[in-house]
C-alpha cells in the first residue's frame, strides 16, 4: 500500500472523512505508528510580536484593523522581551518557539531586521523557531533562512471555493506563492486551516487535498477550531464539536502520514479525554502557554500534567530534519 501520496482526490478525502469514528481512529493510529513515536508530542510556544491594527479582513481574525474588538493593540516587541519569553518557554519544556505579526506582508526595514535577530537569538538557543508574518517574497524567505528559521507558517485557511466568503483582501493564489517562496529554500513549511467557519465537510476535504497536492506535504499542519470572538464576522458561529474535530485530526493523518499534525486553537475548549481521542489519532503537536496570539490557551503545567497522564513525552527540537538527514546519508 502507498503510503504517500500527492494525488488524492476530494472524493477520496471526503470518504475517509466519513468512515465510521472507531474505525477511522483505529486507521489513522495505525498509520501515525508506522511515521511517528506515539509516546511523542512536540511541545511549542506561540507570541505575538506585534498584535492588532492588520489591514486584512479574514472574518476570524480579531487584529483586523476592520472589526471592533477588545485586543490591545501593540507594535513590534523589543529583541530583549521576546528573548526572555523565549527563555522561560524553554524552561517549560518548550523545543519550538514561534513567533506570529499581524501583517499582510513582510515589509524590508528596521523591524524585519530586527525579526532577524530575534529568529538568530533563538536558533541560537537551541529551540526551533517558527515565524508567521503574513506574505513574503522569495528574496526575504532567503534571509530568513540564513539567520536560521526552522519553519514559517503560512495557513491556507480553508478550501479555495470557501476562501472569498472568509478574506477578500489577499488570493488563495497569494497563499499558494508564499508557500512556493519558502520552498526555495530550506525553511519547514507549517500549513493547515480552521474549522467551524461555516464551512462545508467537502470544503475541509477540499483544504486537505490542496495541502495534500504539495510535493513534499507540508511539514506541519496545524489543524484549529475557531474560536469566535465578539466584534468579528463570525462571532456568533457555534463551536464545533469535539468529534468533528477527531475526524478532521485523523483524515490529516491518514492523507499526510509523514507530517507533523497540530492540534492548535481551540484546545482551551477541549476535554483532556478528547484531546487524549486526538493524540490517537494521530496528533503529535500542542502550543502551550496562556494565549495563543490573542485568544486563550491552556496552562503550561495543566498541559504538562495532561502528557504525563497519557504517558506522552516532549519531542526534542530538530528530530525531523535529523531523520532527513540521516535517510540523505542511507
Amino acid at each position: 500500500m502507498k503510503f504517500v501520496r500527492h494525488d488524492w482526490t476530494e472524493k477520496e478525502i471526503l470518504g475517509i472523512y466519513n468512515i465510521p469514528l472507531l474505525e477511522l481512529v483505529y486507521k489513522a493510529a495505525t498509520i501515525h505508528r508506522k511515521f511517528h513515536d506515539p509516546k511523542e508530542v512536540q511541545v511549542s510556544s506561540l507570541l505575538s510580536i506585534k498584535t492588532g491594527a492588520c489591514p486584512e479582513d479574514c472574518a476570524y481574525c480579531p487584529q483586523s484593523a476592520r472589526y471592533h474588538t477588545d485586543i490591545d493593540i501593540g507594535p513590534l516587541l523589543p529583541l530583549q522581551k521576546v528573548i526572555e519569553v523565549a527563555k522561560k518557554a524553554k524552561s517549560s519544556g518548550a523545543t519550538r518557539f514561534c513567533m506570529g505579526a499581524a501583517w499582510r506582508e513582510i515589509k524590508d526595514g528596521p523591524e524585519f531586521e530586527r525579526i532577524l535577530e530575534m529568529v538568530k537569538a533563538i536558533n541560537n538557543m537551541g529551540m526551533e523557531v517558527c515565524c508567521t508574518l503574513g506574505m513574503l517574497t522569495e528574496s526575504q524567505a532567503k534571509r530568513l533562512e540564513e539567520a536560521g528559521l526552522y519553519a514559517y507558517n503560512h495557513n491556507l485557511d480553508t478550501s479555495r471555493e470557501y476562501y472569498k466568503k472568509i478574506i477578500t483582501t489577499r488570493t488563495y493564489e497569494d497563499r499558494i506563492k508564499t508557500l512556493e517562496n519558502i520552498r526555495k529554500t530550506n525553511i519547514t513549511v507549517c500549513s493547515g486551516g480552521i474549522i467551524g467557519m461555516g464551512e462545508s465537510i467537502n470544503d475541509r476535504a477540499g483544504m486537505l487535498t490542496t495541502l495534500s497536492s504539495l510535493n513534499p506535504h507540508p511539514e506541519s499542519v496545524p489543524i484549529n477550531i475557531l474560536i469566535p470572538v465578539k466584534g468579528t464576522p463570525l462571532e456568533n458561529q457555534e463551536l464545533v464539536s469535539i468529534w468533528e474535530m477527531v475526524r478532521m485530526i485523523a483524515t490529516t493523518r491518514i492523507v499526510m502520514p509523514e507530517s507533523m499534525v497540530r492540534l492548535s486553537a481551540g484546545r482551551v475548549n477541549m476535554s483532556k479525554e478528547g484531546q487524549a481521542l486526538c493524540f490517537l489519532a494521530g496528533a503529535n503537536s500542542i502550543f502551550t502557554g496562556e494565549k495563543l496570539l490573542t485568544q486563550p490557551n491552556p496552562e503550561v503545567n495543566e498541559d504538562l500534567d495532561m502528557l504525563k497522564t497519557l504517558g506522552l513525552k516532549p519531542r526534542q527540537a530538530f528530530k525531523q530534519l535529523k531523520q532527513k538527514l540521516e535517510l540523505s546519508i542511507e
